[in-house]
């Protein structure tokens, strides 16, 4: 294409440098053009306008949700794989000048009220804060973030510019997580002394010896790589895959312990907060390109002195007290006693957040700018837990963890894995 330019390590249109440009503005200040929606101006049958960035997997499927929601339309996609962007293309029914490989490009609409974050974990944080800095309300797949400390520092910018984010961690919106973590919070089991968190074992497998592969033809692999730092290409790099290598994600941690370590955390009511103590001894790869743990197996501790152990095998979240256990999972809740499973939680008990729609919790969200069941601090709380694990599986001794500071106590090698450095020009 002769019509361009290269800015850094990345090859852009004129087109694109210049409503890049703008939109960069725009990620760096309070935007002065606001969709008339955030100020209730909108009629309620009026339908927010969503923009996808990241339209692989789970973006497809978020896709299809709003797609699909009267109260919804999909009005721009945003995707550094040719192929991809021109499948949502189809999928949401708009034309090329709808799609974008840069999301700056798309964030700079003044026309988009809320966007989709379905990228990999390590561009999670970096879009959301552009996106809220761009008067945007975000719905993002869990995990939110890659570490720590970006997740403290997107809170407080979620908080900063007045925005709605979403957390996908749908089990929230799922009846029998919610009236399992009901019945937890409510007592029926007595005093919760330990949660067992059951992950997967990992779906996919890696030759102990790789080599490099030539870049397709039509994916921008240096703008998806972005702000970590440079490696070869090579297809399980990308992707599905991506979530088994630390650079871009925590393995099954990251992934499944997004949901059933998050559900832990809510049955605690823990969603402000963590555990104190940690240790972990898992298993990682000795060759190969994945370096995400084999095998997990890590120990958490919180201030009432309940102790949450989470390992590979099974998928589910099994809550154990002192008069009675109950074990949930998709489309399951089992109890001891048999009786608790039909048990009724009173006008005067505690009632958790109720939503049966993740996607229609945030559109409500938007309208009328509450916080939606899966908020930007819950969702920083139970990646935090994820992260945690990693790090305490990584260097395989105790650890002790002050929640409220967010940092480790007294260990200096410890809280320098709270962050990871990014490649220019996406430092923050």
């Amino acid at each position: 294409m002769s019509d361009t330019h290269t800015l850094g390590n990345h090859r852009i249109s004129r087109r694109g440098f210049l409503r890049g440009s703008a939109a960069a503005g725009a990620a760096l200040a309070v935007p002065s053009s606001v969709p008339s929606s955030v100020f209730g101006a909108a009629a309620p049958s009026e339908r927010i306008t969503i923009g996808c960035i990241g339209v692989g997997n789970m973006g497809t499927s978020d896709l299809k949700a709003f797609k699909g929601n009267p109260g919804a339309q999909v009005v721009a996609v945003c995707e550094v794989d040719a192929e991809r962007l021109g499948k949502a293309r189809d999928l949401a029914g708009i034309d090329e000048r709808s799609c974008y490989r840069d999301f700056r490009e798309l964030l700079a609409r003044s026309d988009i009220d809320a966007v989709t974050v379905v990228t990999p974990d390590h561009w999670h944080v970096p879009i959301c804060i552009a996106a809220v800095r761009a008067g945007k309300d975000v719905y993002c797949e869990k995990p939110l973030t890659l570490t720590i400390l970006e997740g403290r520092q997107l809170v407080n910018e979620v908080k900063r510019y007045g925005r709605i984010l979403q957390t996908g961690s749908q089990q929230r919106s799922s009846d029998n997580f919610r009236r399992a973590c009901e019945l937890v919070r409510n007592g029926h089991i007595g005093d919760v002394k330990t949660v067992i968190v059951g992950l997967p074992e990992n779906n996919r497998t890696c030759e102990p010896t790789w080599q490099p592969q030539p870049v397709p033809e039509g994916f921008d692999y240096d703008f998806w790589l972005g702000p970590t730092e440079w490696a070869p290409y090579h297809v399980q790099r990308c992707h599905y895959e991506f979530r088994f290598l630390l650079d871009y994600s925590g393995g099954q941690v990251t992934n499944w312990g997004a949901h059933h370590l998050d559900i832990a955390q809510w049955g605690l009511g823990m969603d402000s907060s963590g555990p104190v103590d940690i240790l972990g001894q898992g298993e990682f790869p000795q060759s190969g390109l994945f370096t995400t743990a084999t095998k997990v197996c890590f120990e958490a501790t919180y201030a009432t002195g309940t102790k949450l152990i989470c390992k590979t095998g099974g998928s589910n979240t099994r809550f154990e007290g002192t008069k009675g256990w109950l074990d949930v999972k998709r489309g399951g809740l089992k109890t001891q006693p048999e009786s608790l499973a039909t048990q009724s939680i009173g006008a005067g008990d505690v009632h958790l957040y109720r939503s049966n729609d993740h996607h229609q919790n945030f559109l409500d969200c938007i309208k009328s700018r509450a916080e939606p069941i899966a908020n930007v601090e819950t969702g920083h709380r139970s990646s935090t837990l994820c992260h945690l694990g990693n790090i305490a599986m990584l260097l395989k001794r105790p650890l002790k963890w002050d929640p409220i500071k967010e940092e480790f106590v007294g260990d200096g090698v410890a809280n320098r894995m709270r962050w990871r450095p990014r490649r220019a020009p996406w430092n923050m």
